[in-house]
């Protein structure tokens, strides 16, 4: 299902671009770019992590791959990281040089931030200092947006509730639409979403599977938004999606973090590299365009 809120031509725009998604397969890449920012603000088990450092070198690896294998990503960078300082919490320098070899640089907050809890005043403060650090490092427009943690979750037009956010945030909560809004006033054109509706989670629980289809372009107040459908790195289940798309359409949704490269898991090199080489080969057939939400945006 599509959902619209019409701003001047952006039923129109919305409807070229999920034709242009329609034609063929299509897959976006996202590295979420945290450093020590996100690390510090860890909300997983044991609270703040040490693993900051290893971005910018995973970083270097991630750039050379992309590059071998001529698959553009859109590196989701927190905009601290882009101010002058030392890592593990800056290094301007590489996300120049992400831009500099074609990559989109999209916001992914000024400190990765958790959103549900921030007010109005605070969200529009970390996308704004967030797009104009980026902006003032790389020379160029930033109008992507990735929230850190993929939150909120909760919104209510795509059946999404997010009881977690609502108990740990409250009522003044920010939720998805609230942020779409907040993206739309301060210059973002896009935002990469997770949010899962109710009774594909109540499907899920009966058949004790995750349930994924090929995703389209939806718009959210003005912001054309395209949601998760991995569940994170690049494992088998991405590469079926993989595949699915690039033979049925629709577009795959695939990210990671430069941070876990060589962690074992989903996001693993070893994982990462047949997910490039089986999308070169379908791109090579005809079976799959490989972009940017940039490139989305211009469709």
């Amino acid at each position: 299902m599509l959902h619209t809120t019409c701003y001047g031509n952006s039923e129109t725009h919305m409807a070229r671009a999920v034709d242009h998604v329609e034609s063929s397969g299509h897959l976006m890449v996202f590295w979420d770019y945290d450093t020590q920012w996100g690390a510090d603000r860890s909300r997983l088990a044991g609270g703040p992590k040490d693993w900051g450092h290893l971005e910018f070198r995973n970083t270097d690896e991630l750039l050379e791959l992309h590059a071998r294998y001529e698959i553009p990503a859109c590196f989701a960078v927190v905009g601290s990281a882009a101010l002058p300082g030392e890592r593990p919490y800056h290094d301007a320098a590489q996300v120049r040089q992400i831009h500099d070899a074609g990559h989109e640089v999209a916001s992914h907050s000024h400190r990765h931030e958790w959103l549900p809890r921030l007010d109005r005043a605070a969200l529009v403060e970390t996308l704004r200092a967030s797009k104009d650090a980026l902006e003032q490092c790389i020379g160029a427009a930033v109008v992507s947006f990735v929230p850190p943690y993929n939150q909120p979750f909760d919104y209510a037009a795509g059946w999404s509730i997010s009881l977690a956010e609502r108990r740990e945030a409250g009522r003044r909560r920010t939720r998805l639409h609230q942020l779409c809004d907040a993206l739309r006033e301060t210059g973002y054109r896009f935002c990469r979403v997770a949010y899962r509706p109710i009774p594909v989670r109540i499907a899920e629980l009966v058949l004790r599977r995750r349930i994924d289809k090929p995703e389209r372009p939806i718009g959210i107040e003005g912001i054309t938004c395209v949601r998760l459908n991995t569940p994170g790195g690049f494992a088998e289940p991405a590469l079926r999606m993989l595949h699915r798309c690039a033979h049925q359409g629709g577009m795959v949704v695939a990210y990671g973090h430069p941070h876990s490269l060589r962690a074992g898991n989903s996001q693993d090199v070893s994982r990462l590299v047949p997910f490039l080489e089986t999308a070169r080969r379908l791109r090579q057939h005809g079976l799959l365009h490989t972009g940017l939400p940039r490139e989305l945006l211009d469709s």
